[in-house]
Protein backbone atom coordinates (compact mmCIF):
# COMPACT_ATOMS: atom_id res chain seq x y z
CA UNK A 1 0.00 0.00 0.00
CA UNK A 2 1.18 3.55 -0.75
CA UNK A 3 1.64 4.72 2.86
CA UNK A 4 3.39 8.06 2.41
CA UNK A 5 1.42 11.24 1.83
CA UNK A 6 2.64 14.79 1.28
CA UNK A 7 0.40 17.16 3.24
CA UNK A 8 0.52 20.83 2.29
CA UNK A 9 -0.91 23.49 4.57
CA UNK A 10 0.10 26.96 5.68
CA UNK A 11 1.13 26.94 9.32
CA UNK A 12 -0.71 24.87 11.89
CA UNK A 13 -4.47 25.02 12.37
CA UNK A 14 -6.99 22.93 14.26
CA UNK A 15 -8.50 21.48 11.06
CA UNK A 16 -5.10 20.96 9.44
CA UNK A 17 -3.90 19.09 12.53
CA UNK A 18 -7.10 17.01 12.56
CA UNK A 19 -6.63 16.03 8.92
CA UNK A 20 -3.02 15.01 9.52
CA UNK A 21 -3.88 13.04 12.67
CA UNK A 22 -6.71 11.16 10.95
CA UNK A 23 -4.49 10.22 8.02
CA UNK A 24 -1.81 8.96 10.40
CA UNK A 25 -4.42 7.09 12.44
CA UNK A 26 -5.47 5.36 9.20
CA UNK A 27 -1.89 4.14 8.73
CA UNK A 28 -0.42 6.81 6.47
CA UNK A 29 2.92 8.45 7.08
CA UNK A 30 2.37 12.16 6.42
CA UNK A 31 5.06 14.72 5.70
CA UNK A 32 3.74 18.27 6.19
CA UNK A 33 5.16 21.24 4.30
CA UNK A 34 4.21 24.87 3.81
CA UNK A 35 3.10 25.97 0.31
CA UNK A 36 6.59 27.12 -0.71
CA UNK A 37 8.40 26.16 -3.92
CA UNK A 38 11.62 25.32 -2.09
CA UNK A 39 9.81 23.02 0.37
CA UNK A 40 7.90 21.17 -2.36
CA UNK A 41 11.09 20.86 -4.41
CA UNK A 42 12.81 19.14 -1.51
CA UNK A 43 9.94 16.78 -0.69
CA UNK A 44 8.29 16.09 -4.07
CA UNK A 45 9.50 12.48 -4.07
CA UNK A 46 7.42 11.68 -0.96
CA UNK A 47 4.74 9.23 -2.08
CA UNK A 48 2.34 9.68 -4.98
CA UNK A 49 -0.54 11.35 -3.14
CA UNK A 50 -0.63 15.04 -2.19
CA UNK A 51 -3.28 16.46 0.16
CA UNK A 52 -3.47 20.27 -0.04
CA UNK A 53 -5.37 22.17 2.67
CA UNK A 54 -6.21 25.55 1.15
CA UNK A 55 -6.85 28.94 2.72
CA UNK A 56 -7.04 32.67 1.96
CA UNK A 57 -3.32 32.60 1.18
CA UNK A 58 -4.04 30.78 -2.08
CA UNK A 59 -4.34 34.05 -4.04
CA UNK A 60 -0.81 35.04 -3.00
CA UNK A 61 1.09 31.94 -4.22
CA UNK A 62 0.72 31.72 -8.03
CA UNK A 63 4.33 30.57 -8.46
CA UNK A 64 3.80 27.72 -6.02
CA UNK A 65 0.60 26.63 -7.77
CA UNK A 66 2.37 26.68 -11.15
CA UNK A 67 5.16 24.53 -9.72
CA UNK A 68 2.64 22.20 -8.08
CA UNK A 69 0.97 21.79 -11.48
CA UNK A 70 4.29 20.75 -13.05
CA UNK A 71 5.13 18.33 -10.22
CA UNK A 72 1.72 16.66 -10.34
CA UNK A 73 1.81 16.29 -14.12
CA UNK A 74 5.43 15.27 -14.64
CA UNK A 75 5.63 12.92 -11.64
CA UNK A 76 2.08 11.54 -11.84
CA UNK A 77 0.98 12.69 -8.41
CA UNK A 78 -2.65 12.40 -7.34
CA UNK A 79 -3.85 15.67 -5.78
CA UNK A 80 -6.62 16.07 -3.18
CA UNK A 81 -7.80 19.63 -2.53
CA UNK A 82 -9.60 20.84 0.59
CA UNK A 83 -11.00 24.39 0.78
CA UNK A 84 -14.01 26.60 0.12
CA UNK A 85 -15.56 26.98 -3.34
CA UNK A 86 -13.58 30.10 -4.27
CA UNK A 87 -10.24 28.60 -3.18
CA UNK A 88 -10.91 25.39 -5.08
CA UNK A 89 -11.77 27.35 -8.22
CA UNK A 90 -8.51 29.32 -8.08
CA UNK A 91 -6.47 26.11 -7.93
CA UNK A 92 -8.51 24.41 -10.66
CA UNK A 93 -7.77 27.31 -13.01
CA UNK A 94 -4.02 26.70 -12.65
CA UNK A 95 -3.47 23.02 -11.89
CA UNK A 96 -4.15 20.49 -14.67
CA UNK A 97 -7.59 19.04 -13.94
CA UNK A 98 -6.63 15.44 -14.71
CA UNK A 99 -4.17 15.47 -11.79
CA UNK A 100 -6.90 16.49 -9.30
CA UNK A 101 -8.15 13.22 -7.85
CA UNK A 102 -10.74 14.71 -5.46
CA UNK A 103 -11.98 17.97 -3.94
CA UNK A 104 -13.59 18.52 -0.54
CA UNK A 105 -15.29 21.68 0.63
CA UNK A 106 -14.82 22.80 4.22
CA UNK A 107 -15.87 21.68 6.73
CA UNK A 108 -14.48 18.38 5.47
CA UNK A 109 -15.90 14.99 6.41
CA UNK A 110 -12.71 13.31 7.69
CA UNK A 111 -14.11 9.81 7.31
CA UNK A 112 -14.90 10.39 3.62
CA UNK A 113 -11.49 11.97 3.12
CA UNK A 114 -9.70 8.90 4.49
CA UNK A 115 -11.91 6.61 2.38
CA UNK A 116 -10.96 8.57 -0.74
CA UNK A 117 -7.27 8.38 0.17
CA UNK A 118 -7.61 4.60 0.66
CA UNK A 119 -9.04 4.18 -2.84
CA UNK A 120 -6.33 6.38 -4.31
CA UNK A 121 -3.63 4.40 -2.53
CA UNK A 122 -4.98 1.18 -4.02
CA UNK A 123 -5.00 2.65 -7.53
CA UNK A 124 -1.46 3.98 -7.03
CA UNK A 125 -0.30 0.49 -6.07
CA UNK A 126 -1.80 -0.91 -9.29
CA UNK A 127 -0.16 1.90 -11.29
CA UNK A 128 3.22 1.12 -9.73
CA UNK A 129 2.97 -2.41 -11.13
CA UNK A 130 2.82 -1.09 -14.70
CA UNK A 131 5.95 -0.77 -16.83
CA UNK A 132 7.81 2.50 -16.50
CA UNK A 133 8.77 4.48 -19.61
CA UNK A 134 11.22 7.38 -19.57
CA UNK A 135 10.44 9.92 -22.32
CA UNK A 136 13.33 12.19 -23.33
CA UNK A 137 12.65 15.05 -25.76
CA UNK A 138 13.36 18.79 -25.88
CA UNK A 139 9.91 19.45 -27.40
CA UNK A 140 7.62 19.97 -24.38
CA UNK A 141 4.47 20.01 -26.53
CA UNK A 142 5.34 16.59 -27.95
CA UNK A 143 6.23 15.30 -24.46
CA UNK A 144 2.87 16.31 -23.00
CA UNK A 145 1.00 14.79 -25.93
CA UNK A 146 2.90 11.50 -25.61
CA UNK A 147 2.42 11.40 -21.84
CA UNK A 148 -1.31 11.90 -22.34
CA UNK A 149 -1.37 9.00 -24.81
CA UNK A 150 0.67 6.60 -22.67
CA UNK A 151 -0.18 7.30 -19.03
CA UNK A 152 -3.33 5.13 -19.00
CA UNK A 153 -1.22 2.08 -19.82
CA UNK A 154 2.31 2.89 -18.59
CA UNK A 155 3.96 4.85 -15.81
CA UNK A 156 5.48 7.68 -17.79
CA UNK A 157 8.25 10.04 -16.68
CA UNK A 158 9.20 12.96 -18.92
CA UNK A 159 12.44 14.97 -19.08
CA UNK A 160 13.53 17.62 -21.58
CA UNK A 161 17.25 16.97 -22.00
CA UNK A 162 19.91 14.29 -22.02
CA UNK A 163 21.36 15.71 -18.80
CA UNK A 164 18.01 15.36 -17.01
CA UNK A 165 17.69 11.81 -18.34
CA UNK A 166 21.08 10.81 -16.92
CA UNK A 167 20.21 12.41 -13.57
CA UNK A 168 16.97 10.41 -13.49
CA UNK A 169 18.80 7.19 -14.38
CA UNK A 170 21.21 7.68 -11.50
CA UNK A 171 18.41 6.66 -9.10
CA UNK A 172 15.85 4.91 -11.31
CA UNK A 173 15.73 2.00 -13.74
CA UNK A 174 12.87 2.33 -16.24
CA UNK A 175 11.63 -0.56 -18.35
CA UNK A 176 12.11 1.43 -21.56
CA UNK A 177 13.65 4.74 -22.65
CA UNK A 178 12.10 6.63 -25.57
CA UNK A 179 14.90 8.95 -26.66
CA UNK A 180 14.71 11.83 -29.12
CA UNK A 181 17.37 11.38 -31.80
CA UNK A 182 17.67 15.04 -32.82
CA UNK A 183 18.15 16.84 -29.48
CA UNK A 184 20.34 19.95 -29.19
CA UNK A 185 23.40 20.23 -26.88
CA UNK A 186 23.50 16.52 -25.97
CA UNK A 187 22.11 14.54 -28.90
CA UNK A 188 20.23 11.25 -28.70
CA UNK A 189 23.22 9.22 -29.93
CA UNK A 190 25.45 10.83 -27.28
CA UNK A 191 22.93 10.04 -24.54
CA UNK A 192 22.67 6.43 -25.77
CA UNK A 193 26.45 6.10 -25.67
CA UNK A 194 26.54 7.36 -22.07
CA UNK A 195 23.71 5.00 -21.06
CA UNK A 196 25.52 2.02 -22.58
CA UNK A 197 28.69 2.92 -20.64
CA UNK A 198 26.89 2.80 -17.26
CA UNK A 199 26.70 -0.76 -15.94
CA UNK A 200 23.71 0.09 -13.73
CA UNK A 201 21.46 0.92 -16.71
CA UNK A 202 23.34 -0.41 -19.75
CA UNK A 203 20.75 -3.16 -20.20
CA UNK A 204 17.74 -0.81 -20.20
CA UNK A 205 16.21 -0.93 -23.70
CA UNK A 206 16.32 2.32 -25.69
CA UNK A 207 14.10 3.23 -28.65
CA UNK A 208 14.86 6.33 -30.66
CA UNK A 209 12.19 8.90 -31.46
CA UNK A 210 12.68 10.53 -34.84
CA UNK A 211 10.71 12.81 -37.11
CA UNK A 212 12.62 11.70 -40.23
CA UNK A 213 11.20 8.74 -42.12
CA UNK A 214 13.42 8.60 -45.23
CA UNK A 215 15.54 5.47 -45.70
CA UNK A 216 18.88 7.24 -45.21
CA UNK A 217 17.83 8.76 -41.88
CA UNK A 218 16.38 5.47 -40.61
CA UNK A 219 19.54 3.55 -41.52
CA UNK A 220 21.60 6.17 -39.68
CA UNK A 221 19.46 5.66 -36.58
CA UNK A 222 19.70 1.86 -36.76
CA UNK A 223 23.49 1.94 -37.12
CA UNK A 224 23.65 2.81 -33.43
CA UNK A 225 21.88 -0.48 -32.60
CA UNK A 226 19.03 0.83 -30.44
CA UNK A 227 16.27 -1.57 -29.41
CA UNK A 228 13.99 0.03 -31.98
CA UNK A 229 12.69 3.37 -33.16
CA UNK A 230 9.40 5.25 -33.29
CA UNK A 231 8.41 7.81 -35.90
CA UNK A 232 6.95 10.93 -34.33
CA UNK A 233 4.42 11.05 -37.15
CA UNK A 234 2.70 7.85 -35.95
CA UNK A 235 -0.74 8.24 -34.38
CA UNK A 236 -1.71 7.21 -30.86
CA UNK A 237 -2.96 3.74 -31.83
CA UNK A 238 0.17 2.94 -33.85
CA UNK A 239 2.48 4.01 -31.04
CA UNK A 240 0.58 2.01 -28.42
CA UNK A 241 0.56 -1.04 -30.69
CA UNK A 242 4.32 -0.77 -31.22
CA UNK A 243 5.00 -0.47 -27.50
CA UNK A 244 2.61 -3.30 -26.61
CA UNK A 245 4.32 -5.56 -29.17
CA UNK A 246 7.75 -4.58 -27.82
CA UNK A 247 6.90 -5.44 -24.21
CA UNK A 248 5.10 -8.65 -25.22
CA UNK A 249 8.16 -9.85 -27.17
CA UNK A 250 10.41 -9.09 -24.21
CA UNK A 251 8.05 -10.95 -21.87
CA UNK A 252 8.05 -14.01 -24.13
CA UNK A 253 11.84 -13.88 -24.44
CA UNK A 254 12.18 -13.79 -20.65
CA UNK A 255 9.83 -16.79 -20.32
CA UNK A 256 11.85 -18.73 -22.89
CA UNK A 257 15.09 -17.90 -21.09
CA UNK A 258 13.67 -19.27 -17.85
Amino acid sequence: MATKILFISQGFSFMGNSIQKNLEKAGYETVRIDPLVEELSGQKDIGNIIVFYLGKFIEDIPKFLAYLKDVCFEEEKSLILIGNADELEIVKNIVIETTIAATFERPVDLKKLVERVDKLAQSVDKREMRQNILLVDDDTTFLKMMKGWLEKYYRTTIVTSGTQALMYLADNRPDLILLDYEMPITSGPQVLEMIRSETKVDQVPVMFLTGKSDRESIMKVLELKPDGYLLKTLNREQILMTLNDFFEKRRMAELNNR
